[in-house]
């Protein structure tokens, strides 16, 4: 499959994905580890042909919405995961999704591949890094909080996260656009009602990037009402892995940077709410990064990676 062509289904996943997985149309992406644009089949054989060297820590890279594995691709081919394998003797394994699914649908899906990684993998595991890049963080803390409920084996072997520009608090983009759609709907006019329609065909995934849904009785919940802020989240982060947060600013204005952030994901959501107002940022809390850049260039940022660098500097 061409490189265009994987691009073309990525952004058409993210935007009806869920529709095309409950027509069982043969363009929805199933969820897949890849080696070089191709599916990787989760087994002893193919992981042994694919990694004849690998090692005993893996970096599990997770795209965002709409995206496909390429979005971690800096111009020379390098990525996160290839420049981890280099430095710190991690194999970078690459995790292909339909993200128009529900993120509880793909963080259940995410618990599942993993299981089977560390039954199958070439040698034992004893480390597993996740990093995910917008939505691809919500999928993380979403597998991770059902392989707690599951008490699933691989949680053990993660002992660090890494969450690039990802929106914990949620998208204020998209908790407007549903505002505006339920607005739509209440005007008398049937042009009106077919504009809110149409914009209620966003994915699954897209909505719950409103609140930051990471399971479906969060998106119930979201189902009982619409507004513009949101409560904190009912999910939190596992006590037991040291979480680390990316985000991104356009301004370093305080004011602009909590409002707009990386220009989708404002800096408090980006940093699980860790960062609000003036004074933390100038003095962000630990395992906490503020960089300069817009949303789309932080899966594939010099900036981004040296501080990825340092914290598994830190973590070694």
């Amino acid at each position: 499959m061409g490189r265009k062509l994987e691009l073309a289904l990525g952004v058409l996943n993210g935007v009806v994905g869920d529709h095309l997985a409950r027509t069982g149309n043969g363009l929805a992406t199933e969820m897949t580890l890849v080696r070089e644009g191709r599916p990787l089949p989760v087994t002893r054989a193919a992981l042994s042909a694919a990694y004849p060297n690998a090692t005993s820590r893996v970096v599990v890279l997770i795209h965002g919405s709409s995206n496909t594995e390429s979005v971690w691709e800096f111009p020379d081919g390098q990525d996160y995961g290839s420049m981890l394998a280099g430095e710190f003797a991690f194999t970078p394994l690459y995790l292909r999704y339909n993200s128009g699914l529900a993120i509880a649908d793909n963080g259940a899906m995410l618990t599942t591949l993993l299981d089977g990684l560390v039954e199958h993998y070439p040698v034992p595991i004893t480390e597993i890094l996740l990093l995910g890049y917008s939505m691809g963080g919500l999928v993380i803390r979403s597998a991770c909080h059902v392989a707690r409920l599951e008490n699933r084996p691989w949680l053990q072997k993660v002992k660090h996260t890494i969450y690039v520009g990802t929106p914990h608090l949620g998208a204020p983009l998209e908790r407007v656009g549903r505002v505006v759609a339920k607005v739509l709907r209440w005007v008398d006019d049937p042009y009106t009602r077919l504009a809110a329609d149409l914009a209620n065909l966003r994915s699954d995934g897209v909505k719950d990037l409103g609140n930051a849904d990471l399971r479906h009785e969060d998106r119930e919940r979201r189902a009982q009402g619409v507004a513009l802020t949101d409560p904190r989240h009912p999910v939190p982060l596992l006590e037991d892995i040291q979480h680390h947060f990316i985000a991104g600013t356009l301004s370093p204005d305080p004011l602009l940077a909590a409002l707009f952030g990386d220009a989708l994901v404002p800096v408090p959501s980006a940093t699980n709410g860790q960062v609000h107002g003036k004074k933390s940022m100038t003095k962000p809390p630990l395992r906490v990064r503020i960089l300069p850049g817009s949303h789309v260039v932080l899966a594939h940022d010099a900036q981004v990676y040296s501080q990825i660098q340092t914290w598994c500097r830190e973590m070694a």
